[in-house]
């Protein structure tokens, strides 16, 4: 399942959760962006 996040309340949601209305359920924003995780960065020999 995808995890997305509120731009408005900042809250995660659950693609599950969203059914066909991509309407946060705490807050009522439309808008949504998927977190992205940190890279590790490496360095180079």
């Amino acid at each position: 399942m995808v995890t997305y996040k509120c731009f408005k309340c900042e809250k995660k949601v659950v693609s599950a959760n969203l059914d066909k209305r991509f309407v946060c359920p705490y807050c009522g924003s439309k808008i949504f962006y998927k977190p992205r995780s940190k890279a590790k960065k490496i360095k180079a020999e």
